[in-house]
Order: structure tokens, then C-alpha cells, then sequence
């Protein structure tokens, strides 16, 4: 029992680590993936300045996830790997592609400039898009024999896998869109509140989409909301109505706020939009940590080693918790109209 408890453990801070990731370096990503609908150059040092002092401090939490399930749940790492190797790998040339773009594009000149520009766009387009295959991927699950992976290299690859990387680049768009509103001023503010205007619909549409294919995707899904081809279990349907129903109303405000020239509550109501798209995975998916194959306890390391390891957790997160929140606060002013980032 005590190993179960440990391996819950490790799988909800592991979840919170991906969590943060998504919300912080996700508009830094979406930044990127807007960069083609700025102005000129000029908004585009503007939208660079925005994100300059924390984006790169941002993927520390994607380390920290990846690290914590390699670590805990080696088991599941064996398993999901292999399925997503290639995704992975073009995810991670991505961020490091743009992460070079990012420091070198203002020291181009014109020719140069304009090449890491579309570099550090491309970049973040790609690897936004790569994590949402890797998140079809998993989410469809992976053929195992044995606890090994027994697929093809392409088992990823699916019209499911395509719809949510499709999904998540709008969802990161309106996460940089609704950034840029809290931190730029002039008329890049006034753009990226039309930005999330739009975004706040696609996103919508997008959810719903993703939503329905999901249940699809297994039948234990289907149960667990209560729905199927031929009935609706109404008690258990009508205890999680309310997550959709919220989806939609977070939705509403975001495209309200943007209206209303709202400065910050964009950015959160599109964080806990994606907290209610989190939510709902996990319940879809749930108690699987590789989907429909293993649970936490099946796949978590040895409690001596998940027990050694959360007292090295313990004290860290809130360090680092702390440090992420000293910084955004110390750079909380908005960004003019002339800024650039040196």
C-alpha cells in the first residue's frame, strides 16, 4: 500500500510539472507561432521583448517532468518512448533549433534578422506541434507485449494525433495572444486582443472536437462519462456536465475580457481553460498512466528509490516555485513600443 501511495505521489507531482509547462512555456510558444500575423519587425521585438525575461527559465518544468517519469515510473518511460520516439526527437530539435533563433535574431541584420525570425516561428510551430502528436499518441495509447512497446514506428500517427497537434498550436496561439495583452501596450495590444477574440473561438471549437474523438478512442472512456452508441448513463453523465459547461463559459469571458480591454484576466482564464482540458483528460484516462495498459503502482520504480527521490522533491519544488514567481514579478511591467530584446 505504502508503494501505491508513493507512486500516486510521483504521478500527481509529475502531472503538475507538465501542467506548469503548458501554462508558462506555452505562451512563449504561442508567441512564436504568431510571430507571421505581427505588423513588421518592430512588433515582432516587441512580442520578442515580452517573453525575453522568462521563456527559457519556463522548460524547466518540461525537464522536470521528463526526468520524474524516467525516474519513478521507469516501467511506463520503456513503454512510451519507443511509441514516440520520433515526435520526441522533432520536439526537442525544435526547442533547440528556436532556442538559437531566439538569441541570435537580434543581432542579425536585415537578411540575417529575417532568417532567425522565421527560424524561431518555425521552430515553435514545429515543436508545439510535435507535443500535440505526442499527446495523441499517448492519449490513443500503445501496443504492449509484455510491458514492452510492440507497435510500429508510426503507431502515432493517426487523424486523432493530427487533430490534437492541430488543437494545441490554437490553444498555445491564444495563450501567447492573451501574454501579449498582458504585457505589451499600443498598437500590438489592440492586435493581440483580436487575436484572442478569434483564438477563443477556434480554441472552443477545437476542445469540442478533441473532446468527442476521445471518447471514442476506448470504451473504458466511454463509460467513465457515461455516454455510449445507444445510451447515456445520466447519474454519471450529469456529475462531470459541468467541465464542458465551463469550458464553454471560460471561452465566453475570454473573448469578453479581450473586448472589454481587459489586461491579465485573459491570461488566466486561458490557463484555467487549459486546466479544465487537463482536468478532463485525466478522468478520461484514469487510473492509467500508460493508457489502457498500466496503472502508477505497476509502473513506478522501488518505494526505496520513489521514497529517496521525493525527499530530494520536497524541498526543491518550492524553491523552485518561489524563484519562477520572484521572476515574474520582477518583470511584471508591460513592454513599450519601442522595446527590443538585447
Amino acid at each position: 500500500m505504502f508503494g501505491i501511495e508513493l507512486a500516486l505521489i510521483w504521478a500527481v507531482l509529475i502531472a503538475v510539472a507538465v501542467f506548469l509547462y503548458v501554462a508558462l512555456d506555452g505562451f512563449d510558444l504561442g508567441v512564436g507561432i504568431l510571430f507571421p500575423f505581427a505588423k513588421d519587425a518592430r512588433e515582432r521585438d516587441q512580442m520578442q521583448a515580452a517573453i525575453a525575461p522568462v521563456w527559457d527559465g519556463n522548460e524547466t518544468w518540461l525537464v522536470l517532468g521528463g526526468g520524474g517519469l524516467f525516474a519513478a515510473f521507469p516501467k511506463a518511460y520503456a513503454a512510451l518512448m519507443p511509441a514516440l520516439y520520433i515526435p520526441i526527437i522533432l520536439m526537442l530539435l525544435a526547442l533547440i533549433f528556436r532556442g538559437v533563433a531566439f538569441e541570435f535574431r537580434h543581432q542579425g541584420r536585415a537578411t540575417g534578422k529575417r532568417w532567425w525570425t522565421i527560424a524561431f516561428s518555425g521552430g515553435s510551430l514545429v515543436a508545439t506541434a510535435a507535443q500535440g502528436l505526442v499527446l495523441g499518441g499517448f492519449v490513443q495509447g500503445v501496443a504492449l507485449d509484455k510491458g514492452a512497446f510492440a507497435g510500429g514506428p508510426f503507431d502515432w500517427l493517426t487523424p486523432f494525433s493530427l487533430l490534437v497537434a492541430a488543437s494545441l498550436v490554437a490553444g498555445y496561439a491564444l495563450l501567447g495572444a492573451a501574454w501579449l495583452v498582458y504585457k505589451t501596450q499600443g498598437a500590438l495590444f489592440d492586435r493581440a486582443r483580436r487575436w484572442v477574440m478569434q483564438l477563443s473561438v477556434i480554441v472552443a471549437v477545437a476542445m469540442a472536437g478533441v473532446s468527442l474523438a476521445t471518447l471514442g478512442i476506448d470504451p473504458r472512456v466511454t463509460a467513465r462519462w457515461g455516454v455510449s452508441m445507444t445510451s447515456i448513463d445520466w447519474p454519471v453523465f450529469l456529475q462531470l456536465a459541468p467541465l464542458p459547461l465551463v469550458a464553454a463559459g471560460l471561452c465566453f469571458f475570454l473573448w469578453r475580457g479581450a473586448e472589454t480591454r481587459n489586461h491579465l484576466l485573459p491570461y488566466g482564464l486561458s490557463v484555467a481553460l487549459f486546466a479544465v482540458g487537463y482536468l478532463g483528460l485525466a478522468i478520461s484516462l484514469w487510473p492509467y498512466i500508460v493508457p489502457f495498459a498500466m496503472t502508477p503502482g505497476e509502473a513506478a520504480a522501488a518505494d526505496n528509490a520513489l521514497a529517496l527521490m521525493l525527499w530530494g522533491a520536497l524541498p526543491m519544488l518550492p524553491i523552485i516555485l518561489a524563484y519562477t514567481a520572484y521572476v515574474y514579478w520582477l518583470f511584471r511591467a508591460k513592454v513599450g513600443d519601442d522595446a527590443a530584446y538585447h
